[in-house]
């Protein structure tokens, strides 16, 4: 692209534009100002720049004297070396009642709020179009973008637009009154001679709360016809709208939603869209956006910008087994970015290009390539963001004169995210301002191609995990990511190809052989129980006696098959499930009426389950040794307990079955598998998954059959050593019951492994980020129908911050769609049977009694077991909603006094298996760790999704006898230890540590 004579003369004209801002600095950067002192200090000192920025972001909920002072103290209280202007407030913090209060609150409100208007136009859009005007004197342009784009509901996604409507009338009555900018025709009425006076930018995926890549189809729709009203009238009072790029995960949506309506509109050449260049997938984006363009006869804008979200992306990748979507080196964006510009300056017949970037190098190269391929100066335009780098943009105004800010307008509590986003750009290590305007590094170092930079690190050796033997470290399944369209086609592809499988015949499988009943039980769709799954052949107790005699004989060998053998067997099991994973999520979507990203995780959570146990039974494998002294040799060895009965539960039909069994197989233990009636099918898939392993014969035995018929035949039968339950308590206290009663002759005590389930809390402290948790509850309380052990089904919440979330709660759960899982429009679907949804039901009436509906929606029409969205407050902890498990869609809102009595009222249910908390009180959050005692505590994120290896799962109290699925000492539970101890002295000698002395004697 770039040849040496291009290279040498963008670095002329990079030191040509240093030499106009040399002396200057950007007002953001001024140590005589408060915002230039933060900064100051937080590029010194790392640990000060997290407190800070994330005090300035719950600054604005602080909304009592009281509170700003205990924050200020949380945050800073505890460090040694401090900027003056903290200190002098952490001292008025000692000054008590509400003068102290107020007075600290006018000096921070001040200088937060002067902070922020560094980068926010204004807080209203009357303040803002004044801001305007100042502009446009000084020579620049702008493009104006509403904050408050996190919309959980679609009443507000409604007031978003409302907003711009309102906004682009105010701005059409003042547009006459604003001369054009530096018109090259005479009479041309816009700036530049080309240029709309008015520029808009929107966020799109504020104008659809349910915007989601699973309904991707859907999210275009939505956000299109929402954006076609805004547009609409962009075009009559003959604007610019752009239509920004946010995080990856909506980066396809919102082009499908720009092409879409550009194409409706073809004759109206102002509409813009935003590019990347830290994603990996823009090049591609834009080649298909040329292609598609110039087919159509279509003119494009592209504002070309490096990417706002860095961290964001990174962290997500991470956190979901992704490949980086984005560059995670800033030489690679920097050299992407000027490969991008110059291929849509070798389409400036069809393309007009807005450079959004400070740097000087990106600029200067802009400016170089259109010269060099001689593009028409109407053809490209600079943008900067509104209150940073004042020196760049004078210089570009002077050099290029077409110059437009982007600038932000909106209130205090939606800018702090803008902000603080705004605020860690320009303290970043790899910041250009910083480098340029404060560190003062090299203009040869700061002008150099970041193609020869970006190179040299990616030949930087890069650190490797260690492995396990010859196993790669563990690694959790990849999420799906519907994103990507061929992960959206192969799921759609799977159920239709489930679907043409529908009605099967299955049978039971044990020792080695598959063996039909007479008796069969149909399983059904619960979103159509007219239609059948399949028909599963049902178990006795004579099959029982066949199972556990098939898995006591095949126990010896088993137990005696070495530990990387049993291993391997699990390891080819999650090989083929993997390759099998968009089917049997498809499967449960038809069987259990899960939703398909629900569906995809509880598969991907069996394959991890399978990996780790792997692992950990080779990690438990190696010899232990206990502290031996001087003549002894202690050895601790671990061997199977025998026969397990695996009792699975419907919720997560093939992760938990899967956990449960591959947990009992891996120690040595045999196995009878009893899947729920409800979900027979998803359990014969487990079946053709370990056969395909290669497991001997009766080493794995499936007998599904009604709990009533057969449960007490499992948990009874005096061969039956190790029982793993999951399911409802009252089931699981008559399973410890049962086993723990002694059987003529018998020769063991059963273990039993249970988890069954919890009153689950969330709570909400008086400064939570209400854009953070509403997500998080909703998911919490209503994914996959609030029917997971870990749901949350009590949300107690501050009083201070009850009316706020009350009210936006209440919209957000309004706007969820309900119907069959099979749509990936739907949010929530079907219950999992009849029993369930009268039960449901009763509790929701229960609810009238026990307290006040908030709100209560409409199930869907149809045959299926569907049941309501329920709202109910006024809950107490007396009340049966607080105390009792439902198993679905309720959530019981408590308001408490204050975070003391929410933590006991979080505590009190005699269940222990998980909660969780918002708040952004660095004191509270340590006193949940101490005092709330779950088993699986969340903190500022959902209390649902516990990920192998990563978040042991488990309760206590009345959840659970103590056990941790997934965590490094699950598989303990299904061995029993033995202690070997030698005496090693002879003759009184004895070997020296090390020695081999086992086969001396």
């Amino acid at each position: 692209m770039m040849n040496p004579d291009l290279n040498e003369r963008i670095i002329a004209r990079g030191h040509e534009l240093f030499a106009a801002i040399a002396d200057r600095k950007p007002s953001l950067f001024k140590r005589d100002h408060w915002a230039g002192k933060v900064l100051d200090w937080c590029m010194r000192q790392e640990d000060f720049k997290v407190r800070m920025f994330r005090f300035i972001d719950v600054f604005p909920s602080l909304k009592s004297g009281d509170s700003l002072q205990r924050h200020l103290q949380e945050y800073f209280g505890d460090l040694q070396d401090l900027p003056e202007f903290l200190r002098w407030g952490l001292r008025t913090t000692g000054v008590t009642g509400q003068v102290g209060g107020a007075v600290l609150r006018r000096f921070l409100a001040r200088n937060i709020r002067q902070m922020a208007r560094q980068f926010i136009i204004g807080e209203t859009p009357g303040e803002a179009l004044r801001h305007l005007g100042r502009l446009r004197q000084e020579g620049f342009a702008f493009t104006l973008d509403a904050l408050g784009e996190a919309t959980v509901s679609e009443e507000e996604a409604e007031q978003y637009v409302a907003g711009y409507l309102h906004l682009i009338q105010r701005l059409r009555e003042i547009q006459e009154k604003w001369p054009a900018l530096r018109p090259t025709l005479p009479g041309s009425g816009g700036d530049w001679g080309h240029a709309p006076k008015i520029n808009l930018s929107v966020k799109p995926t504020a104008l659809y709360s349910q915007a989601r890549a699973q309904d991707f189809n859907g999210s275009v729709e939505a956000i299109t016809a929402r954006l076609e009203r805004i547009y609409a009238q962009v075009r009559e009072v003959g604007a610019f709208l752009c239509i920004d790029m946010e995080s990856h995960a909506s980066k396809d949506i919102t082009l499908a939603a720009y092409r879409r309506l550009r194409e409706q509109h073809p004759k109206y050449p102002h509409l813009g869209i935003v590019l990347q260049a830290y994603h990996r997938e823009t090049e591609d984006n834009l080649d298909l956006l040329l292609t598609w363009a110039r087919k159509k006869g279509l003119h494009l804008n592209i504002r070309l910008v490096k990417g706002a979200y860095w961290d964001l992306e990174t962290v997500l990748a991470d956190q979901n087994g992704w490949p980086q979507r984005v560059f995670t080196d800033k030489a690679a964006t920097d050299a992407n970015f000027e490969k991008l510009a110059y291929k849509i300056l070798e389409h400036s017949d069809l393309c007009d290009l807005a450079v959004g970037s400070h740097n000087i190098r990106s600029i200067a190269a802009v400016l170089e390539m259109a010269r060099a391929l001689r593009v028409p100066e109407e053809r490209y335009e600079f943008q900067v963001l509104y209150g940073m780098a004042e020196p760049v943009r004078q210089a570009l105004r002077e050099v290029a004169g077409r110059v437009r800010l982007y600038c932000p307008f909106g209130e205090m509590v939606p800018g702090m995210a803008y902000l603080v986003r705004r605020l860690l750009e320009n303290t970043a290590n790899e910041s250009f301002l910083r480098q340029s305007f404060v560190e003062g590094e090299e203009l040869d170092a700061l002008l150099a191609d970041p193609r020869e930079l970006a190179r040299r690190k990616a030949a930087q050796p890069r650190p490797t995990q260690p492995a396990l033997g010859l196993l790669p470290p563990f690694r959790n399944e990849p999420s799906v990511d519907f994103t990507r369209p061929e992960q959206r086609a192969a799921f759609a592809q799977a159920l239709s190809q489930v679907r043409s499988r529908l009605g099967a015949s299955y049978p039971l499988f044990i020792n080695g052989r598959e063996l039909t009943t007479e008796k069969t039980r149909a399983s059904v769709n619960p979103a159509d129980p007219g239609e059948t799954i399949g028909h599963v052949s049902q178990a006795g107790p004579d099959e029982i006696a066949q199972a556990v005699t098939a898995a006591r004989d095949a126990l010896p060998g088993w137990r005696a098959t070495p530990v990387p053998d049993r291993a391997a067997c699990l390891l080819r099991a999650a090989q083929v499930a993997r390759g099998r994973i968009f089917e049997l999520a498809a499967w449960q979507v038809v069987e259990i009426g899960k939703q398909w990203d629900q569906a995809y995780a509880d598969v991907g959570e069996a394959i991890d389950f399978l990996e780790f146990y792997a692992r950990e039974m080779l990690r438990l494998d190696k010899p232990h040794q206990p502290p031996s002294l001087p003549g002894e040799d202690n050895r601790l060895l671990y061997q199977s307990k025998g026969v397990a009965a695996v009792i699975a539960p419907w919720n997560f039909p093939l992760a938990i079955s899967c956990g449960m069994t591959a947990a009992a197989l891996v120690t040595g233990n045999t196995v009878i598998f009893k899947p729920s009636s409800l979900t027979p099918v998803i359990g014969w898939t487990l079946v053709e998954l370990l056969g395909q392993a290669g497991l001997p014969p009766g080493v794995f035995n499936f007998v599904p059959g009604a709990s009533r018929e057969i449960g007490d035949l499992l948990v009874e039968h005096p061969e039956i050593n190790v029982i793993a339950f999951t399911g409802s308590l009252e089931v699981g206290m008559r399973i410890l019951e049962k086993s723990s009663k002694a059987t003529p002759g018998g020769r063991h005590v059963k273990k039993v492994v249970a988890e069954m389930g919890g009153k689950n809390a969330i709570i909400l402290d008086e400064d939570a980020d209400l854009d953070e948790a509403i997500p998080a509850i909703i998911a919490s309380a209503f994914a996959f129908q609030g029917q997971k052990c870990s749901a949350c089904s009590r949300l107690i919440v501050v009083d201070a911050l009850y009316p706020a979330l009350r009210e936006r709660l209440v919209r957000a759960v309004r706007s969820l769609r309900l119907g069959p899982a099979d749509n990936p429009a739907n949010f929530m679907g079907p219950v999992a049977d009849r029993e369930a949804l009268h039960k449901i039901r009763a509790y929701m009436d229960l609810a009238a009694q026990e307290g006040q509906i908030l709100y209560q929606g409409k199930p869907p029409a149809g045959a299926g077991y569907h049941v309501p969205i329920t709202l109910v407050e006024g809950i107490r902890p007396e009340h049966r909603l607080a105390n009792e498990e439902v198993f679905g869609p309720l959530l019981a809102l408590m308001r408490a006094a204050d975070f003391d009595q929410a933590l006991r009222w979080a505590n009190a249910p005699p269940q222990a298996l998980t909660g969780g908390v918002f708040s952004r009180s660095p004191a509270n959050l340590a006193r949940a760790r101490r005092e709330f005692r779950v088993g699986n505590l969340y903190l500022n994120r959902g209390i649902t999704g516990a990920l192998v290896g990563r978040q042991p799962f488990g309760g206590f109290g009345l959840s659970g006898t103590g056990t941790k699925a997934g965590g490094g000492d699950y598989l303990l539970h299904f061995m029993d230890p033995r202690c070997v101890t030698e005496n090693t002295l002879r003759r009184g000698f004895a070997p020296s540590a090390g020695e081999n002395h086992a086969n001396g004697g």
